[in-house]
């Protein structure tokens, strides 16, 4: 990790940059793949398959035997752990889900608003260096609480814990497939395939640009993403152990994962980066860890007022607060994904198990976007009715401004029906 004491400003906006990825020949690469899925369909996943995976497959959908057999074969310990992290994740979306009261805003005029389910969303979990079975509750527990109608899962990795939440989450339809092409069979739907308004869920760059690029096609996703990243602030109170653990929780994610550091003691600096890399030689995955690491920055402030400025500006997918009051400091955090308080709330929680979702902005867009929440599942539809007491009070507002907009269509369909309570006996 880069070390950085007292920036300037300069140095600030250099801490704060995200490796920039060449967006364009990514992008090249995945076109084709969208264009043949949605010309060709399942044989274009067929081929895909076989092509970038080695697999020749002829039944996409897992079906009910399998996916039941597969949630019978799994560990009795990680049933159990995956069913308390259910209970948690559950309990806290449930509570998002909340009627509105209708409004009177003038007398006999009266709006409100509902929220309906998203009819058909999709669900990618990707299946590469570790199987994210924790996302399928993240997505699909909010999608269910939201009263989604049809939930389609696609996935590559074909562990018993994807199949299981999937089970447990609601989850209608389960396919085996991966990459770009699972994208782009749900945007565009094939023989196998239904398509879905909204898609969600973490994927390589192939699948991140997919996402981004079926978008131009009337399909919603969650939210742009990038690499997972994780931001500590640290004080002379933090333990060098525990924050060094909370560093490689999100360094071991992947090469294009980024942490930062930012203390205001020089010394709990030193001694984190001494303990990140004692962690990091145990690591399974420190050849990963590593990677990220060569992109990451540990930084030096002279109080906790500069400190947050500089969070603030980075905008972290996850920001943790190892200082002496991190109610307090907490209330100054105006962009961030999801915000960890205190020496003993590890990132990690969140990821699997305390309640809060773990699909977040990164790359900045926390300064925008929010994470996940049963509200990404649902339209906000308003609704208004207005009585002829109502429309005598509103129609001389209403038609004034259009006539001002020269919109004359617009005042008419006021006029006309004023025209009406005043002589109630025209035709």
């Amino acid at each position: 990790m880069q070390v950085y004491k007292y920036p300037s400003p300069q140095e600030a906006a250099e801490i704060i940059r995200r490796p920039v990825l060449d967006l364009s020949e990514i992008e090249s690469r995945v076109k084709p793949v969208l264009e043949e899925v949605k010309s060709r369909g399942d044989f274009a996943l067929k081929k895909f398959a076989l092509d970038f995976d080695n697999m020749l497959i002829d039944e996409f959908e897992v079906s009910a035997q399998e996916l039941l057999a597969a949630a019978g074969s799994l560990d009795s310990e990680l049933k159990e752990a995956i069913d308390q992290a259910y209970d948690n994740i559950y309990r806290f979306h449930q509570s998002q889900l909340r009627a509105e009261d209708p409004v009177e805003t003038m007398p006999g005029v009266t709006c409100w608003r509902k929220s309906v389910g998203i009819e058909k969303v999709g669900i990618y979990i990707p299946g590469g260096t570790a199987p994210l079975f924790s996302t399928v509750l993240m997505l699909g527990i909010p999608a269910s609480i939201a009263g989604c109608k049809e939930i389609v899962l696609c996935s590559p990795g074909n562990h018993p814990a994807i199949y299981y939440c999937a089970l447990k989450c609601g989850v209608t339809r389960v396919f085996r497939i991966g990459g770009a092409q699972a994208i782009a069979a749900m945007a565009y739907g094939t023989e196998s395939v239904p398509r879905v308004h909204k898609i969600f869920g973490p994927g390589n760059q192939y699948v991140t640009a997919a996402k981004q690029l079926v978008t131009q096609s009337g399909v919603a996703i969650d939210m742009p993403a990038g690499p997972s990243e994780v931001a500590v602030l640290a004080d002379e109170t933090a333990n060098p152990a525990f924050v060094a653990a909370d560093l490689l929780s999100q360094a071991e994610h992947g090469k294009d994962s980024q942490v930062l550091l930012v203390s205001t003691s020089e010394k709990r600096i030193e001694e984190t980066l001494a303990e990140v890399q004692r962690q990091l030689d145990l690591l399974p995955r420190k050849g990963m860890a590593d990677g990220a690491l060569e992109n990451s920055r540990a930084v030096l402030v002279e109080n906790t007022d500069q400190a947050m400025e500089l969070l603030n500006s980075y905008a972290p997918e996850h920001l943790i607060l190892a200082v002496k009051n991190p109610e307090e400091v907490g209330e100054k955090v105006i962009n961030a994904g999801s915000v960890f308080l205190g020496h003993y709330t590890p990132e990690s929680c969140g990821d699997y198990a305390s309640g809060t979702n773990h699909t977040l902005p990164t790359n900045g867009y926390a300064k925008a976007y929010s994470g996940v929440s049963v509200d990404s599942f649902v339209k906000k539809i308003t609704y208004q009715q207005i009585s002829r007491e109502g429309l005598q009070h509103i129609g001389n507002t209403v038609m004034r401004m259009a006539e001002a907009e020269q919109l004359q269509a617009h005042s008419n369909a006021v006029r006309v029906r004023l025209e009406r309570l005043d002589n109630p006996h025209e035709s």
